[in-house]
């Protein structure tokens, strides 16, 4: 089973990759050609792991939909709080549970910790995923960067750190949020500021948007775009805790650390999978 679960998270990563590099829309039997599958297995294995069909997820991923997204999607953080979606946020149709660490263990570097790293499968390509016993602290996409750059990126922001490979100490966490099933703890390592802007993004629903400086006003620093920006950018734990999300005023995407490929497809994603719960509602 966790076999199949690796090769179908290969297909539906490959598929993605080839949606978003295509100058047109493609048509179902050359995606499934191109994974050699069946047309009917294809359409089946896609549809699971995205939530529709691979013709309305390339419609998600049209230019506009950025922008369509800023002017019908918009969620103020009040909107969001008056919903539930507060500090211990509901995300991805999880539950997620968080605490930040201190700030003179931040100071440390990570000086006393001792973290746990593994590499799964995701359908935005590989990821490395880093936790304490509290919690995930850490999700790098590798596909922008390799596996060698994604890794440095997370160990560099906790150089004292002691990191041991454990995969399967971090297995049932990764489950929780790439399958929607069950809760996901998250330690969160950074400053009083990122934190702040961290857990605000946790409270944008899954779907929507904000942007950089409805997210400043959020978190009392509305003349501290920039710094917030930054915080955004920092982020360790790409898609649980979802940086993605942010747009500029303009509904231009804006850069992401792991790469535009990444945020264009994390968008349509979940903007397919949120539509598809509407209509079953």
């Amino acid at each position: 089973m966790e076999q199949d679960q690796s090769y179908h998270y290969q297909i539906v990563r490959r598929a993605i990759a080839a949606i978003d590099e295509a100058k047109s829309p493609l048509s179902l039997d050359e995606l499934a050609a191109a994974s050699g599958l069946s047309t009917a297995h294809f359409q089946r294995v896609f549809s699971a792991w995205v939530g529709v069909s691979p013709k309305r997820y390339q419609q998600y991923l049209m230019l506009g939909h950025a922008k369509q997204l800023l002017r019908e999607r918009f969620t103020t953080f009040e909107t969001a709080m008056h919903v539930g979606l507060s500090g211990s946020s509901r995300l991805h149709d999880l539950f997620v549970r968080w605490e930040g660490m201190s700030p003179g263990d931040f100071a440390k570097e990570g000086g006393t910790l001792t973290i746990y790293e593994g590499w799964f499968d995701s359908p935005f390509g590989e990821m490395i995923v880093m936790g304490t016993d509290r919690g995930i602290c850490g999700i790098a996409f590798a596909s922008e960067m390799g596996r060698d750059g994604a890794r440095a990126d997370l160990t560099d922001r906790w150089p004292h750190a002691n990191f041991v490979e454990a995969p399967a100490k971090l297995a049932n966490w990764v489950k929780s949020f790439t399958q929607q099933n069950g809760e996901t703890k998250l330690h969160l390592i950074g400053s009083q500021l990122q934190i702040k802007v961290w857990e605000a993004l946790l409270n944008v629903p899954t779907g929507h948007v904000t942007t950089y400086s409805q997210i400043a006003r959020r978190v009392d620093k509305p003349a501290a775009v920039r710094a917030v920006g930054t915080a955004v950018g920092r982020n360790p734990i790409s898609w649980i805790i979802p940086c993605h999300r942010a747009l500029r005023k303009s509904g231009e995407l804006g850069g992401y650390h792991w790469g535009l490929p990444v945020k264009r497809a994390l968008l349509a994603y979940e903007s397919a999978r949120a539509d598809v719960a509407v209509d079953i509602a």
